[in-house]
């Protein structure tokens, strides 16, 4: 069978030469006489794989000494609760900027725990921009600050990040992370969701500034202690090794093709050619502010709920899926992560194009 365009917000596409890699792999890696999916993670040839991933993973961020890296399970969602019981144990207050649903869903976790600030929010206003970070009046002795830099749903995005001064800034990256330049140095956590451009679902990766560890509150549980991770190389517990020895494979491809670099002007011109269809067409129109547009993300509607059903299902024809719009908003959504390649996105114009011309 032939393989579709996957423009799903996650899990996403994984591009086809790591998979080929993965497939020759998996009944046996190198000379181990094993699959990775049969290795205890505390074994030397285990623990080469994960030293590896690490160290591509550090390469591709530019993660400068004094930082931890850590694979975590639970995803980016367990890090709502990970975050607070982490970081929220001083002042025993943060401030959040309310972006998008996946920020909405943080506050709502991180009340749990101490007093939340919502220092701005775009709520009211459908989240069709982030709010203007310039405005802000941050709280001082803020334990923290946090941010989710990319919002899946509703296709937005920073187009800078706030000065929070010494309070430490936290971000949710999960649906950006390795498709731009992100200087770490300005951050004290970053986290993101392996399922959109690290690699399969099953993990979050985690960049913690090492003076933030060992400041949990004494409730949190030892799973998610960062300062613990950090000293048991992640392995508090068995970890999911096979979605470990995938990272490995996606950053070595990212690596061989410029690393983030290069997938950061590929995916603006990906993105360009979206959005000038968008710009030109009479028939669909995406709703976000311009300097607010996400790259990976780009959400667009026709007005007409009928006509929307009717072009998902066109898409589906056409071989390319998953560009039905999430529940909160409707419409139609197009993920072009690092994986999707020109040709998927030139192709979901051509199709936009014959059903606007059929259906305008």
């Amino acid at each position: 069978m032939e393989r579709v365009y996957n423009f799903s917000a996650g899990p996403s596409m994984i591009d086809l030469s790591v998979l080929q890699k993965a497939q020759a792999e998996l009944c046996c890696y190198g000379d181990k006489g094993m699959s990775v999916l049969e290795m205890s993670h505390r074994t030397p040839m285990f623990m080469d794989i994960y030293s590896e991933a690490i160290a591509l993973f550090r390469e591709l961020m530019g993660v400068p000494e004094g930082y931890e890296v850590l694979f975590l399970h639970g995803g980016a969602t367990l890090q709502f609760s990970g975050v607070p019981l982490n970081l929220m144990t001083n002042a025993k207050k943060a401030d959040y900027i309310d972006s998008g649903n996946f920020a909405h869903l943080a506050i709502e976790e991180a009340k749990k725990y101490g007093e939340v600030n919502v220092v701005a929010s775009s709520r009211a206003d459908n989240y069709i921009y982030v709010p203007d970070v310039d405005a802000i009046r941050f709280t001082p002795d803020a334990d923290y600050v946090y941010i989710t830099t990319n919002n899946t749903i509703y296709g937005t995005r920073y187009n800078r990040l706030p000065d929070t001064g010494c309070v430490p800034l936290v971000a949710d990256a999960s649906s950006n992370i390795l498709s731009e330049p992100m200087d770490v140095s300005r951050f004290g956590v970053i986290f993101a969701g392996t399922q959109k451009n690290i690699g399969p679902a099953g993990l979050c990766v985690l960049i913690v500034r090492s003076d933030l560890l060992g400041r949990e509150n004494p409730l949190c549980p030892k799973i998610i202690q960062w300062g613990e991770q950090a000293k048991n190389d992640s392995m508090i517990n068995t970890p999911n090794t096979f979605a470990i020895y995938m990272i490995k494979l996606v950053c070595e491809w990212m690596k061989a093709r410029g690393g983030v670099p290069a997938f950061y002007e590929y995916n603006q011109q990906k993105a360009k050619i979206l959005y000038d269809y968008l710009d030109e067409s009479k028939l669909f129109h995406n709703p976000v502010q311009k300097e607010y547009r996400s790259l990976m993300n780009v959400t667009f509607v026709t007005g007409d709920e009928d006509k929307d059903t009717a072009f998902v299902k066109c898409c589906t024809k056409n071989g390319l899926l998953n560009i039905k719009g999430h529940r909160n908003v409707g419409g139609m959504r197009a993920s072009i992560y690092n994986a999707m390649p020109m040709e998927g996105v030139e192709k979901l114009v051509r199709v936009m194009a014959d059903f606007e011309k059929n259906n305008a």
